[in-house]
């Protein structure tokens, strides 16, 4: 599959989706989210490929929407906009293999959000994140004001929405909204190694984990513990349980096949 707007590439079970305007500072812009959208659908449906990493080229992760194209919407091209990069978004937090933003530069609005998007993000100490919306008359539009506070807490949340302000990796780290901050040129061999230590592991154990996570979320505990229990016994019919608990009792790497 071709694009023109990312880089897709393989290798050691890991896609790599590189956003590619460098020269735009990787805004979004609704051609380069419909590519993200094929991209997420690529990897999920290769079986060449485990884990996602997603990153973006030149200084920037990805630095916000395209304002070319949002200047002149109308209330319902925005809705619709809107819309259409929440659910492409979702396909990312959604993935049954795991995904990690490597966010080696400017994080802000869109590419902020696409960020929270991803399961777990590594920042590169030169990255700055931000939800600046609000500075353009506008609000977040891709799920920025409901992932930020599952991430970060209400209050926390509200300061970086209402100030707009942009925030460096330590404080995003300190406030939970990275999971960890790395000198800029570890950031793409630290991620790879996390990534790598994921695959080391069962492929539907992960996917298994993924969704129970996220449906969990959205219930209470007793309803989210019962999903958990759930996917327990389903994992319990699976080659790779078998596998898994026979390679510990024998003392050597398990070879998971993800059956």
């Amino acid at each position: 599959m071709s694009y023109q707007f990312l880089q897709f590439d393989v290798a050691d079970r890991i896609a790599t989706i590189t956003v590619n305007r460098p020269d735009k500072l990787n805004a979004l812009n609704d051609a380069t989210i419909a590519e993200l959208g094929r991209a997420i659908d690529e990897a999920n449906a290769r079986e060449d490929v485990g884990a996602v990493l997603l990153t973006g080229a030149g200084r920037s992760f990805v630095a916000g929407a395209d304002i070319s194209e949002l200047e002149s919407q109308s209330p319902l091209e925005a809705l619709k906009r809107a819309r259409a990069g929440q659910a492409i978004f979702r396909r990312f937090e959604t993935s049954p293999k795991p995904t990690v933003a490597a966010i080696n530069g400017f994080a802000l609005g869109g590419g902020c959000e696409l960020a929270m998007s991803c399961h777990i993000r590594i920042a590169s100490e030169k990255a700055k994140l931000g939800q600046p919306e609000v500075k353009l008359g506008i609000v977040p539009g891709y799920g920025g004001t409901q992932r930020l506070p599952r991430l970060v807490g209400r209050g926390p949340a509200l300061r970086l929405l209402l100030t707009g302000e942009m925030i460096d990796a330590a404080e995003a780290w300190r406030l939970g909204l990275v999971d960890q901050v790395v000198a800029p040129d570890a950031l793409m061999d630290t991620t790879r190694a996390l990534l790598q230590s994921m695959l080391a592991n069962a492929p539907l154990a992960l996917a298994g984990c993924i969704e129970a996570l996220n449906r969990g979320l959205d219930v209470d505990l007793e309803e989210g513990c019962t999903i958990e229990s759930d996917f327990f016994g389903l994992l319990s019919a699976t080659s790779d349980m078998r596998e898994g608990m026979k390679a510990f009792l024998e003392k050597r790497a398990p070879v998971f096949t993800g059956r």
